[in-house]
């Protein structure tokens, strides 16, 4: 029979802690700011492509900060790092109902980036790798289909708080959920175990040496896949509804069909679960992609309408749902457990780095070409990140991280 001291010390319990700390660290940072950039606006007088130029740079400082977390998490774990992820996003969150002059907005954003950098998905994938090592796949799934309603949940509970408090007080009733609930979850929570403890060295002999980074041809189109894949998702996100709405659908059609997107990629890692669980990452992220890049075609082919921007979005979803898991599942799977956390960390950082560029590129292509050019361009990407994965090879056994 089970007791409670047995629950507690179960490693399983990594799983539902950094789901609830997911959702408040992604609902209460990155979601939020489709809501607040207009009353940021408003407020203080300041355009649209200033506002979001914050984000931009908090997403570019958690891509610079990425490796340093990941190989944090590798040697201290999870628990002792992401803690100040949770509180710092909390600090920055707290802090930018203040920030009224353009310098200070931007210095907070750029805390809120190595916020973004220990609290998010990353992190979360090198803490469940720690404790979990080889059989990480399986709660790196259950991860992100809990955070895959990070959005489904934020945005309608962010409207209703700003419509009761404001948005300034709904900064702050998020910076106290992150302080008051995330950081203790991750710090007495969150398990403190490894699946492979660290080798005990006999006094006289020399320690071994420290793991070092997977190097060659595959780990390089691994980092320039998942980047390539990243702009599409940001540069796509970011634009998308409005693109639609210009070229004809009408604007609470085009929110309708936007919204498909977070409830396929639900579907899709609840069906990775359920009926993919053994098949090679590899294979996956090669659909995944595959996916996205099939949206493009039937859109240029088919013509924009609103059935085909239903498909197209539908399709995107599935894609991308099935794309973060790889990000977690595909390295394990390739490179091994060891020095797992170092291995994720290198990875986000190109890949938030492109992602905090891609907005205002296909924004600017939008802008400065046509609408249809700048889902072709996008496009572009997302063939780039199929070609990558379809170029790798898939070892027989995994490459070691030494």
């Amino acid at each position: 029979m089970m007791h409670v001291k047995d629950l507690c010390r179960d490693p399983w319990r990594a799983v539902p802690v950094l789901g609830v700390t997911q959702l408040l660290a992604w609902g209460g940072i990155y979601y939020t700011m489709v809501l607040m950039a207009p009353h940021i606006c408003a407020d203080r007088g300041w355009s649209t492509a200033f506002a979001m130029s914050g984000f931009s740079l908090g997403l570019l400082v958690s891509g610079l900060a990425s490796p340093f977390v990941g190989g944090w998490i590798d040697r201290f774990g999870g628990h002792v790092v992401m803690p100040f992820g949770s509180l710092i996003g909390a600090a920055g969150l707290m802090l930018l109902p203040a920030a009224d002059h353009r310098a200070a907005y931007l210095a907070v954003w750029s805390m809120l980036g190595l916020g973004m950098a220990a609290s998010f998905y990353d992190p979360a994938f090198a803490s469940l790798g720690r404790i979990f090592g080889s059989n990480a796949r399986s709660p790196i799934t259950i991860l992100t289909l809990i955070g895959g309603l990070a959005s489904t949940l934020s945005w309608p509970a962010t409207q209703a708080l700003i419509d009761t408090i404001g948005w300034r007080q709904t900064y702050v009733v998020y910076g106290l959920a992150l302080a008051c609930v995330a950081a203790p979850l991750h710090a007495f929570a969150l398990p403190r175990g490894r699946a492979y403890p660290e080798v005990v060295v006999a006094t006289g002999q020399a320690p071994p040496a420290p793991a070092s980074l997977p190097r060659g041809r595959n780990f390089v189109l691994l980092v320039a896949g998942f980047a390539l894949a990243s702009f599409v998702l940001s540069g796509l996100l970011s634009n998308l509804l409005a693109i639609f709405q210009r070229l004809g659908l009408q604007p609470s059609l085009a929110v309708s069909i936007g919204a498909l997107f977070g409830l396929c990629q639900v579907a899709a890692r609840l069906g990775e679960f359920m009926f993919a669980r053994n098949t090679h990452p590899l294979l996956i992220v090669r659909f995944a992609t595959g996916f996205s890049l099939f949206a493009f075609t039937v859109l240029f082919a088919l013509g924009l309408s609103a059935p085909v921007a239903a498909a197209f979005m539908i399709l995107l979803g599935l894609g991308n749902g099935l794309t973060t898991i790889c990000r977690g599942t595909v390295p394990l799977a390739l490179f091994g457990p060891r020095g797992y956390g170092r291995v994720v960390g290198r990875i986000a950082g190109p890949s938030l780095i492109v992602q905090s560029c891609a907005p205002p590129i296909v924004a600017f292509v939008a802008e400065r070409v046509s609408d249809m050019a700048a889902l072709a361009f996008t496009g572009v990407f997302a063939a780039g990140a199929f070609g990558c994965f379809l170029a790798m090879r898939r070892p027989s056994e995994p490459e070691t991280v030494a």
